[in-house]
């Protein structure tokens, strides 16, 4: 595994996605009941970033057409997303937020 730097975790503000690339991956982190979740930015229906949209009950939720996404699978739960979003381990390490984007966790259904 290969993991890398994202940000500090002071840098995370609770239930609010922040925006990062790595290694030229687009990753929105959230930091949610109590873990941090890496899941790519990019909507797996519109293609739009999903950093600028809403989290609740461990999923985000696209700003343009309210697909929502499990951060701990990357799976949607409604239409008009029926693809997963792939999701990335992340641990802390020493105030550090470490992902690694070479192993998505996000299995296909």
């Amino acid at each position: 595994m290969a993991y890398v730097k994202a940000c500090e975790l002071g840098e995370l503000t609770e239930n609010t996605p922040r925006r990062v690339e790595l290694d030229g991956t687009p990753v929105s982190l959230v930091s949610t009941e109590g873990e941090v979740f890496a899941i790519h930015d990019i909507c797996s229906h519109a293609n739009v970033s999903l950093s600028e949209g809403e989290v609740e009950d461990c999923q985000i939720e696209c700003w343009l057409h309210g697909s929502a996404f499990d951060l701990r699978t990357g799976k949607p739960s409604g239409l008009p997303a029926t693809r997963p979003v792939p999701v990335y381990p992340v641990k802390i390490e020493g105030g550090s937020v470490l992902v690694d984007v070479t192993a998505s966790l996000t299995q296909e259904s």
